[in-house]
């Protein structure tokens, strides 16, 4: 059987998380405002949440009574336990992505509800771009220094593929200002966000390589007040456990009414004439 490429280093990602400081959380806010909009739009009182998270401080005090879980490759769910999970903030490092789903809803009571929140494929597009360029021109080559994320016209099969019905996924595009790249850099580290792959480069990356990388940023992403922007596009999943209550699509040509009808329209036949 063939083992599944890891993308993550688990440990430095953790170390990385350990680092994060509490001032620089603001996509976890994010995060959570959304998640509290959608749950009052869903109208529904959830009894018993699980909330899979990388920063348990930062969730625990707004979800006090929720089971708190750490995204590992196998998550802490009983099954059919949950009729709500959040999934907050760390798809995007997951080795296997559709796995962490499946478990979600097997963790799921029927009709339970899932809200995955996790980083896209926008995220820091103008320091990927930088990055590479740079690099290409100092070391001839590219190294991996920024984790690959999915595009949000792949991402709703996820939850098709992982078993949940009624999915739905979009999109929130954020974009925060900097005075320089060297300082969105210092930021990701502050949000514990910044490398953990499995095949970064392991030693310091050089200086020149970085200050050029800044530069060719700051004359490609320089906004109007003279500093410079970077997207952080975050996807929301939402799906729910598969339930007989649900409502279900009709089998096609079951249909009891003509659209022409019920549009006040007069229908004209086709022409099969040329046939």
């Amino acid at each position: 059987m063939t083992e599944m490429p890891q993308l993550t280093d688990r440990a430095a990602l953790l170390r990385n998380r350990a680092r994060a400081q509490p001032d620089a959380l603001f996509l976890q806010e994010a995060v959570l405002d959304e998640v509290k909009e959608r749950l009052i739009e869903v109208n529904r009182a959830f009894k018993s949440v699980a909330i899979i998270t990388g920063f348990p401080e930062f969730w625990r005090p707004h979800f006090p009574d929720a089971h708190i879980v750490s995204d590992d490759e196998t998550l802490a769910l009983t099954p059919a336990r949950h009729d709500l999970i959040i999934h907050a903030m760390c798809l995007h490092w997951a080795n296997d992505p559709v796995g962490q789903l499946v478990q979600c809803r097997h963790g799921l009571e029927p009709d339970g509800l899932l809200l995955c929140a996790f980083l896209g494929g926008q995220t820091l597009h103008e320091l990927r771009a930088a990055l590479a360029e740079a690099e290409a021109a100092i070391t001839g080559g590219l190294s991996p220094r920024i984790a690959p994320m999915g595009e949000i016209r792949d991402l709703g099969g996820l939850l098709q593929r992982a078993g949940f019905a009624l999915p739905v996924a979009d999109s929130l595009p954020l974009t925060a200002s900097y005075a320089n790249a060297f300082h969105l850099m210092h930021d990701l580290r502050k949000m514990g966000e910044n490398n953990a792959l499995a095949q970064r480069v392991k030693h310091p990356t050089r200086r020149n390589l970085l200050t050029e990388a800044a530069c060719i940023y700051a004359d490609n992403f320089r906004n109007d007040a003279g500093r410079v922007d970077a997207t952080f596009e975050i996807i929301m999943l939402t799906g729910w456990a598969p339930s007989e209550d649900q409502p279900q699509p009709l089998r096609p040509g079951s249909a009891k009414a003509r659209l022409a009808d019920a549009l006040g329209a007069i229908e004209t036949p086709l022409d099969r004439s040329g046939d």
